[in-house]
């Protein structure tokens, strides 16, 4: 049986499933023969000329995401895709199969150990760094948002207890949870971030 050729472009910040349909409606306007999107990922058949690169360059800029045509930058966009499905797609209340560390190693597809001196040297933090970032804006998320209790929240982001949660969030944040959501809704803590520009 012949293999259809499918091309694949790797796009940054997109983080979420309006993401998603976005780009797969552009492409589509675009007319190309779109066959699966994914956070980060977007598979077409066949490969565009360097005139439909340009006009899918241009059609992503417009819609505030970037095409990723350099090899290291694509596997820390990887990384962080990994981490976003991992902390803000992930509604399971089970306790985490394998570490995230395992989890993004078998999701890129890659060694983690080689993973993580690429990120840090890319983006001048750690993955266990934007990792905690991460889960803190999903509880800065959950605290506004949400009606579940703080034990509640420490247990479906997968914290050890309250007190780790509270202890991490005053560290990222300068404010306790309880302090947190206390605060009127304009200050600026309580703003939510652009999950592409935490940092």
């Amino acid at each position: 049986m012949k293999r259809i050729p499918t091309h694949h472009l790797f796009i940054k910040n997109m983080v979420c499933d309006r993401c998603i349909r976005v780009v797969r409606d552009e492409l589509t306007g675009l007319g190309h023969d779109v066959r699966a999107v994914t956070l980060g990922d977007a598979e077409i058949g066949n490969a565009p000329s360097e005139q439909q690169v340009s006009a899918i360059r241009s059609m992503l800029s417009a819609n505030g995401f970037e095409l990723i045509e350099d090899k290291n930058a694509r596997i820390v966009e990887a990384i962080k895709t990994a981490v976003i499905r991992l902390v803000h797609h992930d509604h399971s209340s089970a306790p985490l199969k394998m570490k995230y560390s395992e989890a993004i190693a078998k999701e890129v597809g890659k060694e983690y150990h080689a993973l993580s001196v690429l990120f840090s040297s890319v983006e001048n933090m750690t993955i266990e760094q934007f990792i905690i970032r991460q889960r803190i804006e999903r509880v800065k998320e959950l605290i506004r948002y949400d009606d579940r209790s703080l034990s509640e929240i420490a247990y479906m982001m997968k914290y050890s207890s309250v007190q780790h949660l509270s202890s991490q969030f005053k560290t990222v944040t300068g404010f306790t949870p309880t302090a947190f959501k206390s605060l009127a809704p304009t200050h600026h803590a309580r703003r939510r971030m652009p999950l592409d520009k935490v940092k």
